[in-house]
């Protein structure tokens, strides 16, 4: 199976979806997951010292080590299967079948880790089947793993509507102000601010050291992980230095987002006094 000929079933598959036949989508995604499974465990097995993924990106890999600290060599399986298991993921859904949808995304998940979109996804599946402790897991684990300052607001506003149902109304608050700073346009976190508008949840009625505060209580950080914005900020200067300005630009834009302008420009003087240390340390 090329590349090529999944994305092209993929597309198909997604066509289907938009033209409201979800079962139909649904029955051409699982041929297709049973076909790659085949063709993974034929010619990518995992062993201790060797696991495949799915990266559609360098960045995505930099990350994982950064964050997952693997030993084992990376290998891409030459197919976006990811995808492949967030659209069955999807058409299972419309198609009401949440449980298949919820085995879909743990594999969405296990193909691409730093995807934060999927455990978001599978987070709300197990809040509809009533399972608030892997909601609460799974929403945890994006605060270290979030490139996009969208998924870090979903993740804050997950946690405060959790607080707010447990009658911890000022940490509910701290956590709609971590996600409110983040300036992300999002539709939960806009609809979770105007419900919390003028009640006990309201975030302006914390302060910033507050919101730190109340959040540390609980074991929550108060911002994005700074690794992940050195790793948007180390692609964003190969791309730069390959002539993709526009890759660097949304790469730079993306770790802007997450921890602000200000620490992003101290991470990149960070970085380049590192390139620097080590072209020295090259000619020594």
């Amino acid at each position: 199976m090329e590349r090529s000929d999944l994305t092209d079933e993929l597309e198909r598959a997604e066509g289907l979806m938009l033209q409201g036949q979800p079962e139909q989508a649904a029955d051409l995604l699982a041929r297709l997951a049973e076909d790659a499974e085949e063709y993974v465990d034929k010619n990518c097995p995992t062993t201790e010292e060797v696991q495949w993924f799915s990266f559609p990106t360098l960045f995505e890999r930099l990350a994982y080590r950064r964050v997952e600290k693997d030993p084992r060599e990376l290998r891409d399986v030459g197919e976006p299967l990811d995808r492949l298991y967030n659209d069955l993921a999807l058409a299972n859904v419309h198609a009401g079948d949440y449980d298949e949808a919820m085995e879909a995304l743990k594999r969405a998940v296990r193909w691409n880790p730093m995807d934060c979109s999927y455990r978001l996804n599978l987070a709300d599946l197990f809040r509809v089947a009533g399972d608030m402790q892997e909601y609460l897991a799974l929403t945890y684990t994006v605060f270290e793993r979030a490139s996009d300052a969208r998924h870090l607001a979903r993740a804050f506003v997950n946690f405060s509507g959790w607080f707010a149902a447990s009658e911890k109304p000022r940490t509910a608050a701290a956590a709609l102000r971590a996600a409110r700073a983040l300036d992300a346009r999002d539709s939960s976190l806009e609809a979770a601010l105007d419900q919390a508008a003028g009640t006990e949840r309201d975030p302006d009625l914390v302060t910033d050291a507050e919101m730190r505060e109340l959040l540390a209580e609980e074991g929550l950080p108060d911002g994005a992980n700074a690794d992940i914005a050195v790793c948007l900020l180390m692609c964003a200067g190969d791309a730069m230095r390959d002539g993709e300005r526009d890759v660097a630009a949304t790469l730079t834009l993306r770790a802007r987002d997450l921890v602000g302008e200000p620490a992003a420009r101290a991470l990149l003087e960070l970085i380049h006094e590192s390139d620097a240390e080590g072209a020295d340390d090259a000619t020594d």
